[in-house]
């Protein structure tokens, strides 16, 4: 490679590198129903908090649309009084339903002045928008996630594109799916969707790791959110992984959830819809207007509002008044409400707090005097009946409070994506977050020949079961069917939810999946090996969404020595080159390992991300599927103690097999014990040595004939190979609909489209602001003192002229105007006072610019007075370089002389002779022919003459003894050279003309004329 390719290699890795630098920013955001909190890590900035336009650590989770204007956060919040049916909020109470759902019926009570309609594509819900438009809940909040994103890209100063975003403990998969689609609509690539609670945990689990050993902490989280109400029971301890490849044991800590209780319709709505509703009713029972309140959606917009903020205040207040300004018919609106009133009203939501906390301890199976600390999240958390019924539930009078309840779930967020991205490494803490619905597998039996019934019978296996850990895989084993076959991917038991809660779950199909191929498989390969069996590769990831990976049947045959012997040259050297990088089978002495049983083990990444690995849900293919059921259920249902056992083994990794004593060498040893302590080799007979000699290599030889013999039945006994058939899969999603690609490249395109139109509208604003404050800031300048000096009264009059106009001018414009007249309007200003600024700036700067340049002229004269005593042969300048600073200083004072004297016969308003920038230039002369000196001052060494070389050994003895007399009569007749310079040897040399020979050390020098006064 040559010199200039290596540069390039260089500058291109270097370039790399500092993109690749440039984008390591990951974020996330906590998305609740109210607000949402964004946090990023970037080089530099470990998790902070983002801030808004407004500057506030928390955004609305609202937009508002109107005449092709979006609004986000605060002034979205404003503009929903103004026109509530233009702004749309609460966006996750229908995200991912059908349109008969009844929280969708719930939530168009709530709000009755949205149009919703049904996509007939999906079943979903849509937003009618007053101009006819249609607005999914997706392409909504893909917009509000679209802002985030912008804002955390504002706030980091790069480009970021990776994000972990916050979803309910209680969504389920088509929530969750939903949420991925609205995230990829708004251009960002989702690392994981991580429970809140879990990141709530996780937050507080990192500042705190060292209070963690391996003895279990059990923490509860007690969260009351705008919308819905959460108790999670996680557990702290810290735990060992040894890598299978290093065999080094890793120890970090992990969290793992093990309970879950929730209430999705209890929150912060809830109380301040009732409170709003009081204070709906107290302003009719004044009966200040005849119309009602209840029916303008404005008003009620008002006292929504209004609602909020006394909810805040009761908090902490035993009473306060609510007022609200022209609520309706001009009329305001003033009333007092206590906290007894607000209790009363919401006496029934109280009553609900106990039921999530009971809930969240039976899914774990504990109880609260395993519970260390029950810990307060959530805005709700903050009233005190609250707390007073929480602390009657856990029967506790002491709640933790020592996490930020808005931003703990943000931070914990981030931190997880610090973890997943590429370009950080944090301190591990793993999460082991846990199934909240268990999902099955059901399937129809295969019949038998002796059953002649026609009744089929369905077999229903589970592959999750609840508060099962996630992420993991798992592989369902079909071991009946030879013929292709469908089954369906369901949630199981559901019996823990309510009656209301069950029909807002949804359908309870997932998918439904048609495998196909598997007669043909069959037919192919059973003539000469036997079926195993189909198997489905399940997969659950980090985000809690179910996968079907791959579907194979398995086949078993025998094959002999021989038949492996006919194996091709080309495949011989295949499978050499595949076992030397690690490709191939790895067997025992036994005879190998069954590949069905390696597909069954998982790889190093899998056993990483899923804690409990890759697990078969199948029995002994002998044994009949509903045999086979009644075990898989018996397995699913394990306690969570008996789960966590087995992790723990799977994660320190299979333990070495007991090795056998080897029988021969104790026996051996025993001899030797038994031989007296005397018994020589020298007191043996001659011969005796040679005998066991003889003795020892014809037993040897007979013990290797017996081991090759045995070793040539070994390798004639068939051998147990495992065939692989992918089967095709058609998966039909049952529980929500995927809407189609085309659907969402028109939603894509027009979330896109929408943030063009106001990119453009915010630089449009921006243009009229700038036209605006430039016409103000002209006219206030025409009055200052300086600016008359240097214009005529006409001058100033023409100006203003033209401001007036343009002032007129934008006052006209409508909507329709481009931006690009406002632009060239923009300019015309500036041209027309161009010259005006211009005299006014010259007069203002010209004095320390004239300052400047004499100070810079009377510099350079002092350095080239001293340069003039370090200017000839063997000093720092040459002639020519003294000449020619000479010459630039008297050119630079003449100049300047000139131009000043012209400058005083000027007058103000007119255009001066030389400008500030000419002096600048001027300086800039001088200075770099100074830098230039000085830096060849700095850089300057003396010449040396080189040493004579001897030509003889006697002629160099006689040289160096006359050097020496020479040095020596030296001293005596010049006091001032003695002891200045010294060879390497420490022996004085000669000199000539002050200079030292070469290989002298310079002590001290003293250039010839130089005054000892003079210094450069």
């Amino acid at each position: 490679m040559s010199f200039s390719q290596m540069r390039l290699s260089l500058l291109c890795a270097v370039l790399l590198l500092a993109v690749g630098a440039a984008g390591l920013a990951v974020m996330s955001v906590d998305y609740g129903s109210e607000f949402m909190k964004i946090a990023i890590v970037k080089p530099g900035v470990p998790m902070e908090i983002v801030l808004n336009k407004e500057s506030r650590r928390k955004t609305p989770t609202i937009v508002t649309i109107k005449d092709g204007e979006r609004l986000f956060g605060d002034a979205a919040l404003n503009a929903g009084i103004r026109s509530p049916k233009n702004t749309y909020r609460y966006l996750l109470d229908v995200l991912g339903k059908h349109f008969d759902n009844p929280l969708v019926e719930q939530y168009q009570k709530k709000f009755p002045f949205y149009t919703l309609v049904k996509d007939e594509e999906t079943g979903t819900v849509l937003f009618k928008h007053e101009d006819g438009a249609l607005y999914s809940p997706e392409e909504l909040i893909a917009m509000i996630l679209q802002m985030a994103k912008e804002y955390a890209e504002a706030f980091a100063e790069q480009p970021i594109a990776e994000a972990v975003i916050t979803v309910p403990p209680f969504f389920n998969q088509a929530e969750r799916r939903a949420m991925l689609r609205a995230a990829d609509l708004a251009g960002l690539k989702v690392l994981q969707l991580i429970n809140d609670n879990a990141a709530v945990a996780l937050n507080y689990g990192v500042f705190r790791r060292k209070i963690f050993n391996e003895t279990a902490l059990n923490y509860m989280f007690f969260d009351i959110g705008a919308s819905s109400t959460s108790a999670t029971i996680v557990a702290y301890q810290v735990t060992k992984v040894k890598s299978p490849v290093s065999g080094v044991v890793d120890t970090f800590p992990q969290l793992t959830v093990k309970g879950v209780g929730v209430d999705r319709t209890l929150g912060g709505m809830e109380f301040q819809l009732r409170l709003r509703d009081l204070l709906a009713k107290l302003f009719n029972q004044a009966k200040k207007t005849k119309n009602d309140v209840t029916k303008d959606a404005r008003a009620m917009q008002k006292l929504y509002k209004e609602a909020g903020r006394l909810k805040q205040v009761l908090s902490a207040n035993a009473d306060h008044f609510a007022q609200v300004e022209n609520l309706l018919d001009d009329e305001d609106f003033r009333a007092k409400v206590t906290r007894d009133e607000l209790e009363s009203l919401c006496e029934d939501l109280f009553a609900r707090v106990g039921k999530v906390i009971k809930d969240a301890l039976d899914a774990s199976e504990m109880t609260m005097d395993e519970i260390s600390e029950v810990i307060l999240m959530g805005g709700g958390t903050r009233i005190p009946k609250i707390q007073d019924t929480l602390k009657a539930a856990i029967k506790r009078e002491d709640l933790g409070k020592g996490i930020n309840t808005d931003e703990a779930a943000a931070l914990g967020a981030v931190y997880q994506a610090a973890h997943l991205g590429k370009g950080f490494k944090v301190k591990k803490f793993a999460i082991r977050d846990a199934v909240l619905y268990p999902i099955q597998v059901e399937f129809e039996r295969v019949k038998s020949k002796e059953d002649s019934s026609d009744m089929s019978k369905t077999i229903k296996r589970v592959l999750f079961g609840r508060m099962q850990f996630y992420p993991q895989k798992k592989v369902m084993t079909f071991n009946k069917h030879v013929t292709d076959f469908a089954f369906e991917v369901n949630y199981g038991d559901l019996s823990f939810l309510s009656e209301f809660e069950l029909r807002a779950f949804g359908n309870t199909t997932i998918d439904a999946v048609t495998l196909k191929g598997v007669e043909d498989a069959y037919m192919k390969h059973s003539a000469d090996s036997e079926s195993k069996g189909v198997k489905a590769h399940f997969r659950m990831d980090d985000s809690g969404i179910l996968y079907l990976d791959k579907v194979e049947s398995i086949f078993e045959k025998l094959v002999s020595k021989d038949a492996d012997s006919e194996e091709s040259t080309l495949s011989k050297i295949g499978s050499t080159i595949s076992n030397l990088f690690g490709g191939g089978k790895k067997e025992d002495a036994k005879g190998g390992v069954d590949e069905q049983q390696k597909d069954d083990i998982p790889s190093e990444s899998e056993a990483e991300s899923s804690p409990e690995a890759e697990k078969t849900v199948a029995g002994d293919s002998s044994k009949s599927d509903g045999e086979k059921e009644a075990a898989d259920q018996a397995g699913s249902d394990k306690s969570s103690s008996e789960n966590a056992g087995d992790d723990k083994g799977e994660e320190i990794g299979d333990q070495p097999e007991d090795k056998k004593p080897d029988t021969a060498s104790e026996e051996k040893k025993k001899v030797e014990a038994e031989l007296p302590p005397d018994a020589d080799s020298k007191d043996k007979q001659p011969g005796a040595k040679d005998e066991a000699k003889d003795e020892k290599s014809e037993g040897s030889s007979a013990d290797k004939k017996d081991e090759k013999k045995e070793q040539k039945k070994e390798d004639k006994k068939p051998k147990l190979t495992t065939i692989k058939a992918d089967i095709k899969a058609e998966k039909q999603t049952r529980d929500l609909a995927e809407p189609s690609k085309e659907k969402l490249k028109q939603s894509k395109k027009l979330i896109d489209d929408m943030k063009k139109r106001d990119e453009e509208k915010d630089l449009l604003e921006k243009t009229k602001n700038e036209i605006e404050a430039f016409v103000f800031e002209a006219q206030h300048r025409l009055e200052e003192k300086n600016y008359k000096l240097c214009s005529k009264e006409e001058e100033r009059i023409a100006i203003t002229e033209k401001l007036m106009t343009a002032t007129d001018w934008l006052n006209e414009q409508d909507e329709s105007t481009p931006r690009k007249e406002y632009e060239s309007k923009l300019k015309d200003l500036k041209s027309v006072t161009k010259d005006l600024y211009g005299r006014v700036n010259e007069m203002l700067e010209r004095p320390a610019a004239i300052e400047a340049l004499n100070s810079m002229v009377n510099h350079s004269m002092h350095f080239m007075v001293s340069m003039k005593n370090f200017t000839g042969e063997d000093q720092p300048f040459t002639q020519a370089e003294y000449n020619a600073l000479e010459k630039l200083i008297a050119e630079t004072r003449e100049w300047n002389k000139t131009v000043n004297a012209e400058q005083k016969k000027t007058s103000l308003r007119e255009k001066p002779k030389f400008t500030v920038q000419d002096v600048e230039m001027k300086i800039g002369a001088l200075d770099r022919e100074m830098k230039y000196l000085i830096n060849k001052v700095k850089s300057f060494r003396p010449k040396t003459k080189a040493k004579a070389k001897d030509t003889n050994k006697t002629e160099s003895a006689n040289n160096e003894t006359k050097a020496k007399d020479t040095k020596k009569t030296s001293k005596k007749d010049d006091p001032l050279d003695q002891d200045i310079f010294e060879d390497n040897d420490g022996d004085d040399v000669e000199t000539t003309n002050g200079t030292p020979t070469e290989g002298s050390t310079v002590k001290d020098q003293k250039a010839p004329g130089h005054d000892p006064d003079d210094e450069l």
